[in-house]
Order: structure tokens, then sequence, then C-alpha cells
């Protein structure tokens, strides 16, 4: 079992910044991928940022440029840095971890962070 605790969100304006952190309840070394999702209302869950465990990375277009994803692997946290956010980044943020051990794949939550960009 993987316990996601995030971080970091709340209100900004417009072009401005926030951090959100995930920590994990285990080394992210065991872990193959850990990602940001977000989820607008009324809209479907979608990926925000992935980072695998040998470091490679991905986004979503809408936030190339702007999101970084990156991961301390002494504190087994994964952040998400958001640079000049846009009202359509207002979302609830989770965090997820896969997992593959014992011949299966496994992934898990975190409970989701607020991020409310006005205008």
């Amino acid at each position: 079992q993987v316990q996601l605790v995030e971080s970091g969100g709340g209100l900004v304006q417009a072009g401005g910044s926030l951090r959100l952190s995930c920590a994990a309840s285990i080394s992210i070394f065991s872990i193959n991928a850990m990602g940001w999702y977000r989820q607008a209302p009324g809209k479907q869950r979608e990926l925000v940022a992935v980072i695998i465990k040998g470091g490679s990375t991905n986004y979503a277009d809408s936030v190339k440029g702007r999101f970084t994803i990156s991961r301390d692997n002494v504190k087994n946290t994964v952040f998400l840095q958001m640079n000049s956010l846009k009202p359509e980044d207002t979302a609830v943020y989770y965090c997820k971890a896969d997992r593959y051990t014992l011949g299966r794949w496994y992934d898990y939550w975190g409970q989701g962070t607020q991020v409310t960009v006005s205008s």
C-alpha cells in the first residue's frame, strides 16, 4: 500500500505561481511512475504531467512551458511547479503513483488539492 499526501493548492491570480507537493509513504525508487492529474467541474480527469522512475517527464500540451514536474528522492516527494497560471487551470489536482510489484500493476491516488486561478 502506498499513501500519497498532497499539499500546496490554493487561490492565486492569473499569471501567478503555485507549487504542489506529493509525499509518498514509501521510497519513490519503488514507484515506476508518478504523475499529476486534474479534474475541473463537469470535466473528466486528465493527465497534467508524469515523471518516470528513470527521470523522463511528459506533459499535457496545455501546460508545456508553464508547469514543471520534479522529485526529491530523499524526501520521497514529487513536485509540480505551476507558473503563468490561467483561469482554465482551475481544478482539483491529484497525485498518482503507478507501481509494478508481485507481478502486477497497482495505482494509488492522493486525496486531491484544490487550485483556483482568478482572472
